[in-house]
C-alpha cells in the first residue's frame, strides 16, 4: 500500500495511471476508519480501476476547537485497516500545510440555500469548510466517481450542489448508511462513547423507524411533536433538532405532497458527543 503526503507526489502517479486509462474512485474521510468506511472503499473498488481513500482532519469544517482536538487521529491503525481490504489502495495523508499552504481558511460557497438548513443552523461555517476542503481534494486527485455516506445526508446534497454549481469533472455517489448491530449509525465519534451514553445512543434510530411508521398518517408537525416529547424522557440523550424536510430543497414540510419525498433529520448529543441520523420517509 502506496501512502502520499504530497499532493505533487500523488498528483503525478495518478496523472501516470489515467494517461493509461484507467478509472480512478475516491473516498474522503477524515480517518478514525470504521465499517461505514470501508463499505464505500469496497464500492468504489466494484466500480474503478484504481480508489483514492484520503485521510485528513480537516480544521476549517470545525465550529468547535475542542472538538477538533479530540477527534481521533489512528492512521497507522487506519492504513492497516484498509490494507486488509486491497493492498492497491492508494492513501493520500496530508499535512495540514499541504492543503491550506500558508493560510488556513475557507472559501466561501452558496449551494443554493441548502447550507441553510439544519445543520447550517447549528454549526457556523461548517459547510464553507466542507465545501473548501472537497473542491480541493477534488482538484488535486481528479477523480471520476466520488463515494459519500448517506449518514451525513445534507452534507452529500451539498457536495452534489456545489459539483454542479462548479462544473467539476467527478460524479459523486452516495451510499447507504452503515450501522452498527444495535442499528446506531456508525461514526467515528462512537467510539468516545461512555458505556450509559452508548448503550441509550440507539434510541435515536429506533425513534426515527417509530417517526417513519407515524408519517403515513400523521402530520409533520404532529410526528415532531411525538419525537420531541419521546426525547424529553430521555436520561441520556440531549435533542437538538428533529425535523422532517424535502429531499431537494432540504426545507421544513409544511404540508405533504405525494409528488415529493420527504426524509426525516435527527441530531442529538449523548454527553458532549454530538450524533446525526437520517432515514428516508417515503
Amino acid at each position: 500500500m502506496r501512502v502520499f503526503t504530497k499532493k505533487e507526489e500523488i498528483q503525478k502517479h495518478l496523472r501516470e495511471l489515467k494517461a493509461k486509462g484507467q478509472s480512478i474512485g475516491f473516498v474522503p474521510t477524515m480517518g478514525a476508519l470504521h465499517q461505514g468506511h470501508i463499505s464505500l472503499v469496497q464500492r468504489s473498488l466494484e466500480d474503478n480501476d484504481v480508489v483514492v481513500v484520503s485521510i485528513f482532519v480537516n480544521p476549517t469544517q470545525f465550529d468547535n476547537s475542542e472538538d477538533l482536538d479530540k477527534y481521533p487521529r489512528t492512521l497507522e491503525r487506519d492504513t492497516d485497516l484498509l490494507s486488509n481490504v486491497s493492498a492497491d489502495i492508494l492513501v493520500y495523508a496530508p499535512t495540514v500545510q499541504d492543503i491550506y499552504e500558508n493560510e488556513v481558511k475557507s472559501e466561501h460557497f452558496s449551494f443554493g440555500g441548502l447550507e441553510f438548513e439544519m445543520e447550517g443552523k447549528f454549526r457556523a461555517g461548517h459547510f464553507d469548510g466542507v465545501g473548501t476542503i472537497v473542491k480541493r481534494l477534488f482538484e488535486i486527485v481528479e477523480p471520476d466517481n466520488a463515494y459519500f455516506g448517506e449518514k451525513d445526508f445534507q452534507q452529500l446534497a451539498i457536495i452534489k450542489a456545489m459539483v454542479k454549481i462548479h462544473e467539476l469533472p467527478v460524479n459523486v455517489v452516495g451510499c447507504p448508511i452503515h450501522r452498527e448491530t444495535n442499528g446506531l449509525a456508525m461514526s467515528s465519534r462512537n467510539e468516545r462513547l461512555k458505556p450509559e451514553y452508548k448503550k441509550a445512543a440507539p434510541f435515536i434510530y429506533k425513534t426515527l423507524k417509530s417517526a417513519k411508521k407515524q408519517f403515513g398518517t400523521k402530520s409533520a408537525k404532529e410526528v415532531t411533536e411525538w419525537v420531541e416529547k419521546q426525547f424529553d424522557k430521555q436520561e441520556f440523550l440531549k435533542l437538538e433538532y428533529f425535523t422532517i424536510a424535502d429531499v431537494e430543497t432540504l426545507k421544513p414540510v409544511k404540508r405533504k405532497s405525494n409528488k415529493k419525498k420527504y426524509r426525516a433529520f435527527i441530531a442529538a448529543y449523548a454527553d458532549d458527543i454530538r450524533l446525526i441520523d437520517n432515514i428516508a420517509l417515503n
